[in-house]
C-alpha cells in the first residue's frame, strides 16, 4: 500500500455516485490527471460501479473499495478486483483477513492503541480518519512511538488545504465530496471539472509534494 500511495498520494473518493453519471465523473476525473479511486462500500451500487471501473478504466487506474467494515465485504470487494481496500476503522478481522491474502490495505486509525493494532498485523500505512477533526502536529506526536508508520489524511480534506496536509507529513489524501465544485457537477460540466483537477495537481507538484 506504501507504494501505491507514494505513486499516487490523491485518492478520490466516490460516495453516492448516480449510476448514469459514473462513466463521465471518473473519466473526467482521470483525464484531469487523477489515478486513484476509492468506491465506498456505504454506496448501494457500489460492487457494480467497482466492476464497472475494473473493466472499463485504463490499466493505470487503481480502483479500491472503501468503508470495508466487515470481513464479508472485505473478501466481496477482494473478489470483485479491487486493488486495494480502505476502511474508516481497525477491526481486527478484516485485519487478519487481509493480512491473511496479502491485499494491500488501508486501515482507519484515530490513537495510539489503534496503531499498535494494526502494526501487529503487519499494516504500517493508516488511514487517520477523521483528520480534519485532529489538532495540527497530531502525527508527530504517533511518530514518536511509532516512527515506522505513515498516515494519510482522510476526513474533512479539500483541494483547497491538501497541500497543507501534505507539508505536515502526511503521505497521502483522500478527499471526497469537496473534491470537485458541486455547482458543475449538477451542471454536468465534465470538462471544466477536468480542468480543475489539473489546476490542483499542478499546484501540488509546483510545491514538490508529489
Amino acid at each position: 500500500m506504501r507504494k501505491l500511495i507514494k505513486q499516487q498520494p490523491v485518492i478520490a473518493i466516490l460516495r453516492h455516485t448516480p449510476e448514469d453519471d459514473l462513466e463521465n465523473y471518473v473519466n473526467c476525473l482521470y483525464e484531469g490527471g487523477l489515478r486513484s479511486f476509492e468506491v465506498s462500500f456505504s454506496t448501494k451500487n457500489a460492487i457494480s460501479q467497482l466492476k464497472w471501473m475494473k473493466l472499463h478504466m485504463p490499466k493505470d487506474a487503481f480502483i479500491g473499495a472503501g468503508t470495508i467494515l466487515t470481513e464479508e465485504n472485505a473478501a466481496i470487494a477482494a473478489d470483485t478486483g479491487a486493488d486495494f481496500l480502505l476502511s474508516p476503522s481497525t477491526n481486527e478481522k478484516v485485519l487478519k483477513f487481509c493480512a491473511n491474502h496479502d491485499i494491500r490495505f488501508l486501515p482507519g486509525v484515530y490513537s495510539p492503541t489503534e496503531v499498535s493494532i494494526c502494526l501487529a498485523y503487519g499494516y504500517s500505512t493508516l488511514k487517520l480518519f477523521p483528520a480534519g477533526d485532529l489538532p495540527k502536529g497530531y502525527t508527530k506526536s504517533l511518530h514518536g512511538p511509532y516512527p515506522d508508520t505513515e498516515y494519510v489524511a482522510v476526513g474533512g480534506i479539500s483541494p483547497v488545504t491538501a497541500a497543507q496536509y501534505l507539508e505536515e507529513g502526511f503521505v497521502g489524501v483522500g478527499i471526497g465530496s469537496s473534491l470537485v465544485d458541486r455547482q458543475l457537477l449538477a451542471e454536468k460540466k465534465w470538462s471544466e471539472i477536468s480542468g480543475d483537477i489539473k489546476t490542483f495537481l499542478k499546484g501540488l507538484r509546483k510545491d514538490q509534494l508529489l
